[in-house]
């Protein structure tokens, strides 16, 4: 390991920031050093006890970005808008990112991984889009559009793009949220194929293009380990669990009757006419192995 061989890793104490550091810290070929607001929480303990460095910083703060860049060779890089009980806020998005992305490029950063999701750039062909029916949704795509453009053209030696699919720990797809708990009703269609993808192996491709920048230069990697209809999904975790699920379709008013948020719901028929983009095949091109549905599933049960 080169003593400048250093990786910032940003959003450490989320699910995919939080995955990042923990397989660039189980490959052991870099030094990992992690960004976030509070030392003392939970996450952060442990990925100081890890053998991460913390450092303090916020993506709001282009001071601490620059301090944290300084002398690292790759960043990951994430970012989301900010949900509170008051609602969301998509508001700093967009300059969170360009902050991150200038105080990397000041600092000579060469390499830099961001991930957004699945479909960017893909969600203006959509069904309905051009007419305004997902108005709602608009500032979404495009924010995460713009950041993944920026990263594109910023002049970065090496980049990559993750765009994940369905994170397999969604929470329409725990039975614990099952009405009577047993049945998924859903606004989604049953005959959808759905692109999956494990948290933490959204970690280990951020690892791989952190640790193979040139394999990984100028790739947008649709990222799935799997790729199941909501009753696929229904079978599998009916076979791992004992019990009979049953997948149950509905209306928009009929799942928010059952007490799915009403933006919730309305959001997901979304996927009734996005194109599923991200498949494992993709995946497995570029020599990654994500895990399927049913082996994520069966490892999380067992794990206390």
């Amino acid at each position: 390991m080169r003593r400048n061989d250093v990786v910032l890793v940003t959003a450490a104490t989320g699910r995919q920031g939080g995955a990042t550091a923990r397989a660039l810290l189980a490959e052991g070929r870099t030094k990992v050093r992690v960004l976030v607001r509070n030392p003392e929480a939970a996450n952060a303990r442990a990925l100081a006890a890890a053998g991460a460095e913390v450092v303090v910083g916020d993506l709001d703060d282009p001071a601490s970005l620059r301090a944290a860049c300084a002398g690292t060779r790759a960043v990951f890089s994430m970012q989301s808008p900010i949900a509170s009980a008051t609602g969301i806020d998509f508001s700093k998005e967009r300059q969170q990112g360009r902050n991150l992305v200038e105080a990397a490029l000041a600092e000579g950063v060469e390499t830099f991984v961001h991930t957004a999701t699945s479909g960017v750039g893909d969600h203006r062909q959509v069904e309905g889009w051009a007419e305004g029916r997902w108005k709602a949704h608009e500032e979404y795509w495009e924010n995460k559009l713009a950041t993944c453009d920026l990263v594109r053209t910023a002049g970065f030696k090496h980049w990559t793009l993750i765009l994940p699919a369905t994170f397999m720990d969604h929470p329409m797809l725990d039975p614990a949220g099952f009405v009577d708990g047993r049945q998924l009703l859903t606004v989604v269609r049953t005959d959808l194929p759905i692109g999956l993808i494990a948290p933490e192996d959204i970690g280990k491709a951020a690892s791989a293009a952190i640790n193979d920048p040139a394999k990984f230069n100028g790739v947008t990697l649709q990222l799935a380990g799997d790729l199941l209809t909501l009753p696929q999904i229904a079978e599998v975790l009916s076979r791992i669990d004992g019990k009979e699920y049953v997948v149950q379709s509905a209306t928009v008013e009929e799942a928010v009757a059952a007490g799915l948020h009403p933006g919730v719901a309305q959001g997901m028929t979304y996927m009734n006419v996005a194109p599923v983009l991200a498949r494992p095949e993709i995946a497995r091109a570029h020599g990654l192995s994500p895990m399927s549905f049913e082996t994520w599933a069966r490892r999380r049960r067992e794990t206390p």
